[in-house]
């Protein structure tokens, strides 16, 4: 049964939450969907993962491609599937959340920026969708330092009926 961590952003850029979330999970061997809404968007990311800081690119694509298959970590936009068989799905911009899906998955990150009201209200409304259905969930939220700081957290337990 998956896992839903919740983060909340306040200081630090979308692009640079997402790079290290995608390489964490790459790390534990997890293959990565990356959803959000907004081609703009994923374009952007994409040249985060490919031109970031010195430590190099994150191997990934963008859904479309010949090999999305093979893709370690797949950019898509809500309504395109990813190829590429994802452990973990990380969501950016409000993109929709199933709990059923995310119940098949390892791990699901939201991820979401504390300026965009819309982004915060859909993030409660999958809080609730994920918690109903009986996931694991854990909201964290950043620290006007930088770091990460647990606010809340619910054990998986049976879906309400």
């Amino acid at each position: 049964m998956g896992e839903v961590r919740f983060y909340h952003l306040s200081v630090r850029p979308l692009e640079a939450v997402v790079r290290r979330l995608v390489e964490r999970e790459l790390e534990q061997g997890r293959r990565v969907e990356v959803r959000g809404r907004d081609r703009a968007l994923m374009e952007a990311l994409d040249r985060e993962l490919w031109l970031g800081p010195d430590e190099g690119f994150v191997p990934h694509g963008m859904a479309g491609g010949a090999h999305d298959a093979r893709q370690p970590a797949l950019l898509t936009v809500a309504g395109q599937a990813a190829a590429n068989a994802p452990d973990c799905l990380i969501t950016v911009d409000a993109a929709p959340l199933d709990p059923a899906e995310a119940a098949r998955l390892d791990r699901v990150a939201v991820v979401f920026h504390a300026a965009q009201e819309g982004e915060v209200a859909e993030a409660r409304a999958q809080w609730r969708a994920v918690t109903g259905a009986g996931l694991a969930a854990q909201y964290w939220a950043e620290t006007p330092a930088g770091g990460w700081e647990m606010r809340q957290e619910r054990p998986a337990r049976p879906a309400a009926d």
